[in-house]
C-alpha cells in the first residue's frame, strides 16, 4: 500500500497553529488526574519499604487507625486479592516479598492528604532484610543476552565477519561508553482519582495510555472491559514513564473499593524515583574499523543494562547501529542483568537516545584517528537499507547533516581540538547523526456530523502537552473537507474506542490514520448516501486502521537528523557551557510547525541536560535512589540553553500514512548528547566516555597535563 497520489491538497496540514487548550491550561481550568471535585473524595499515601530486598515480617497499623480521619490502612495481610498479569510490578499489597527499594507496602487512606500522610508515618513495619544486589557492572556474573529487547527487536544482528572485518580495517577504535540512571521529572506526577458507581470502576489517571490502562484494570479486578473507563483530558507530561499502568493505578483503584469512597492519589516527586520507572544505566564497548578512504568495514555494538527481578526489559541501544550506516561487517547484542531494583521502563527514545551517545561519540573519535571531516564521515557511511536488509522508505540523513553543516558554519571549522579560545574559554563544536522509527499501530476513531455542518471527531488519543487536540483538528478538517471551526476534537478517554499509546513517536500517525479514515468515510456517506446533505438526526462513522496498517508493504520506516553543537569550556574550573545547538531533521510531512518544533526543541534541551547534568545516585548499600528531588536532580532551564533552533527539510514518503507524517516527539534528544560531548573534545581535547560531563570529569584531565 502506497498512499502517492491519494492525498487531496492539504488546507489545514502544515499551518502552524496555537494549542487549542493553551488558554485552558495557563487560566487554570485545564483539570488533571487528582484536579476532578467528587463529593465525598477521600485521600491515599503510600507507605514504602526502606531496604531493597527481604520479606515483610509485620505491619503494625494501630497507630495509624487511632488518628482522627484514617479511614483505612491497607497491606499485605487485608487486600482485596487481585488477578496476575503480565506485570508483576502491578500485584501491589498481594505478597509479603519486597523486590526493590521504595516498593509500596502499606497504603493509608484518610479524610484529607495531610492527616493520609501522617498515617503513613504511623504505621510500623518490620523485615526480616536480605542482602541486596542493586549495581551495574560489565563483569556481572548473572548478566545473560535474551533473544528479544524492547520494541520487540532481536537482541542481536551479526551481518558479514566482523571479527575479520575489524581486524583488516586500517583505522580503528574500540571504547566503552557509559550512561547514568536518568528519571523522567514530567510536571505532573503520576496521580490516580478513581472511584466505583454501580458496579462500574471509573479512573481519572495520568496516564499516556488510557487504553491500556483500562484492559490492565479490568483484566486485575476480573471485570468487562466495559465496565472500566479512564479518563486522561489532561496530562501533564510523561516522556514515556506514563506509557503503562504503575502502581498508584491499581492501589487508587482498590482504595476507592475498599472505602467506598473516591480516592485520590498522588505521588510526591520523590516517591517517582521507585514507582514510576527510570532510564536504565548503560555500559556499551563500540568498535569502528574504516579503510584508508574513510569508509567502514566493520561495526561492532555491545550493550549492557540492568532489569528488575520482576520484570525483564532490555533497553535495545545497540539496534541504533542497526540504521544509521552502511557497513558490510556488523555485530550488535544486547546483554541484561536482573538487579534488586525498581523496574526501569521507556524514556524518550529508549534505546536509541543512550546508543546513540556511544555510537555517534565513536565515530567522531574515528574522524579524529583518520583525520576526516566527522561530517564528511557520516555522509560517506550513508546508507540504502537497514542490517536486516530491508530498504528505507525514505532516508534524508545526508540532506540533514549538509543543510545543518551550512546553517552552522562548519565549513570554517579549525578541526584541530584545544586550538580556539575566547578570553578564558576554549571553544569547541560537534556533530552527531539522529534517527528514530517512523511506528505506527492500529487505532479507531468516530466521525459524526450534526445537521448544522458540524462535526465531533472522537479519538482517544494522550494529550501529554504535545499538542495532539491541535493536530487531530487539522487532520479531520483537511479529511473532512470543511472550517476548523467546524470540528470538535474530543480525546482522553478510554470509553471513545481503542487507540495507542502516545509514546514511541507514533500518536500522531497512528491517531491521524483513524481520524483521517473516519472523516472520510463520513464525507463518502454524506455525499453518496445524502446527495451532500446531512440529515436531522445526523451521521456516525466509525473506523478502525488494523487491516490497513497489515497491508502496508515491507519498509524500514524512520526518521532522520543532524545535530550540531558548539559550546565553551572554562579549563580552571571545568565549567561547560551550551552556546548554541541546531537541529536538521527529516520527517516527512510536519502537520503543524508550531508544535513540531516545539517538541524537536525539547528533545535537544532534554539531550543537552543528558550531556551536563542529568544523573540519579543510586546507594548501592541500600538499593535507593538519593538524588530524589529537582534540588538534587537537576535539569536544564533557560539559562542552561541560551539559543536552540530547529529546522526540517522537505519529505515526501509515500509508504507511511495518508498525511505522510513521521514521529517527531523523540528524535530531538538523538545524537544531542553526543553532538555536546564531541564539542567539549573539539574544545579541550579530553575525551569524555562517561556521562554526564561534568567540572569533575575535565579537572582531572587538566591536572595531569591532559
Amino acid at each position: 500500500m502506497t498512499f502517492q497520489g491519494t492525498r487531496p491538497a492539504p488546507v489545514h496540514i502544515g499551518r502552524a497553529e496555537p494549542r487549542l487548550e493553551a488558554r485552558d491550561k495557563v487560566t487554570g481550568q485545564a483539570r488533571y488526574a487528582v484536579d476532578h471535585p467528587l463529593p465525598g473524595a477521600v485521600y491515599a499515601w503510600p507507605v514504602q519499604a526502606t531496604f531493597a530486598r527481604g520479606r515483610v515480617s509485620t505491619v503494625d497499623t494501630a497507630p495509624a487507625l487511632a488518628l482522627d480521619g484514617v479511614l483505612a490502612v491497607l497491606w499485605h495481610g487485608n487486600s482485596p486479592r487481585l488477578e496476575p498479569g503480565s506485570d508483576p510490578n502491578l500485584l501491589v499489597l498481594q505478597s509479603p516479598d519486597v523486590r526493590y527499594y521504595g516498593q509500596v507496602v502499606a497504603l493509608v487512606v484518610a479524610t484529607s492528604l495531610e492527616r493520609a500522610r501522617e498515617g503513613a508515618e504511623a504505621v510500623a513495619v518490620e523485615a526480616d532484610v536480605e542482602a541486596a544486589d542493586t549495581v551495574l557492572r560489565a563483569d556481572h556474573p548473572g548478566l545473560y543476552e535474551p533473544p528479544v529487547v524492547n520494541a520487540g527487536l532481536p537482541g542481536r544482528i551479526d551481518n558479514g565477519d566482523f571479527d575479520a572485518g575489524f581486524a583488516a580495517a586500517d583505522v580503528r577504535v574500540d571504547a566503552t561508553y557509559r550512561t547514568p540512571t536518568e528519571h523522567h521529572m514530567a510536571m505532573e506526577p503520576h496521580a490516580t482519582t478513581a472511584f466505583w458507581e454501580r458496579g462500574q470502576l471509573h479512573v481519572f489517571d495520568a496516564t499516556q495510555a488510557s487504553s491500556s490502562v483500562r484492559e490492565t484494570l479490568a483484566a486485575m479486578f476480573e471485570l468487562p472491559p466495559q465496565l472500566v473507563r479512564v479518563q486522561n483530558e489532561h496530562v501533564g507530561g510523561g516522556f514515556g514513564s506514563k506509557g503503562a499502568p504503575w502502581p498508584n493505578v491499581v492501589l487508587a483503584a482498590m482504595a476507592a473499593r475498599c472505602v467506598g469512597r473516591p480516592v485520590k492519589l498522588a505521588l510526591q516527586r520523590s516517591m517517582l524515583f521507585s514507582l514510576a520507572g527510570y532510564r536504565t544505566p548503560t555500559i556499551q564497548r563500540v568498535r569502528l574499523g574504516a579503510d584508508r578512504r574513510g569508509r567502514l568495514v566493520a561495526l561492532g555494538h555491545e550493550a549492557i543494562s540492568q532489569c528488575s527481578r520482576l520484570v525483564e526489559y532490555t533497553e535495545q541501544s545497540a539496534a541504533v547501529s542497526r540504521v544509521h550506516y552502511g557497513v558490510p561487517n556488523l555485530t550488535t547484542s544486547h546483554r541484561v542483568v536482573a538487579l534488586d531494583v525498581p523496574p526501569p521502563t521507556w524514556m524518550r527514545a529508549p534505546g536509541e537516545c543512550p546508543g546513540s551517545f556511544a555510537l555517534e561519540s565513536a565515530m567522531d573519535e574515528l574522524a579524529a584517528a583518520g583525520s576526516w571531516d566527522p561530517v564528511q564521515l557520516r555522509i560517506d557511511n550513508d546508507a540504502t537499507h537497514d542490517a536486516e536488509g530491508l530498504p528505507f522508505s525514505s532516508r534524508h540523513l545526508v540532506e540533514c547533516l549538509r543543510e545543518g553543516a551550512e546553517r552552522f558554519g562548519w565549513s570554517g571549522r579549525d578541526p584541530r581540538p584545544a586550538g580556539r579560545r575566547e578570553g578564558r574559554w576554549l571553544l569547541g563544536t560537534g556533530v552527531a547523526a539522529s534517527s528514530f522509527p517512523a511506528i505506527t499501530w492500529p487505532s479507531t476513531a468516530t466521525a459524526r456530523a450534526t445537521a448544522d455542518d458540524h462535526f465531533e471527531v472522537a479519538v482517544n488519543a494522550a494529550d501529554i502537552g504535545t499538542g495532539a487536540r491541535t493536530v487531530m483538528r487539522q487532520i479531520a478538517a483537511d479529511a473532512l473537507g470543511t472550517a476548523e471551526a467546524c470540528v470538535e476534537i474530543r480525546v482522553g478517554d478510554s470509553a471513545i474506542g481503542f487507540a495507542t499509546v502516545a509514546g514511541g513517536s507514533m500518536g500522531t500517525s497512528s491517531w491521524g490514520w483513524a481520524v483521517t479514515k473516519a472523516c472520510r468515510l463520513l464525507r463518502e456517506r454524506i455525499d453518496k448516501e445524502h446527495d451532500g446533505r446531512v440529515p436531522p438526526e445526523g451521521i456516525c462513522v466509525s473506523a478502525d486502521t488494523t487491516a490497513d496498517i497489515a497491508a502496508r508493504g515491507e519498509f524500514a520506516r524512520h526518521a532522520f537528523g543532524a545535530q550540531f553543537c558548539a559550546v565553551r569550556v572554562d579549563p580552571a574550573t571545568g565549567e561547560v557551557r551550551l552556546d548554541r545547538m541546531l537541529g536538521v531533521f527529516a520527517v516527512g510531512r510536519v502537520i503543524n510547525p508550531t508544535t513540531a518544533r516545539s517538541q524537536i526543541i525539547g528533545g535537544m534541551t532534554m539531550g543537552a541536560g543528558m550531556a551536563l547534568m542529568e544523573h540519579t545516585v543510586l546507594d548501592g548499600r541500600r538499593g535507593d535512589f538519593v538524588t530524589s528531588d529537582l534540588a538534587s536532580y537537576h535539569v536544564c532551564v533557560n539559562a542552561d540553553v541560551p539559543r536552540v533552533d530547529a529546522v526540517f527539510v522537505p519529505e515526501e514518503d509515500p509508504h507511511l500514512n495518508p498525511m505522510g507524517s513521521k514521529g517527531l516527539g523523540e528524535i530531538g534528544i538523538v545524537g544531542a548528547a553526543a553532538s555536546v560531548a564531541n564539542a567539549v573534545y573539539h574544545a579541550t581535547g579530553q575525551r569524555v566516555r562517561s556521562l554526564p560531563i561534568t567540572p569533575a570529569s575535565l579537572l582531572p584531565g587538566y591536572a595531569s597535563g591532559a
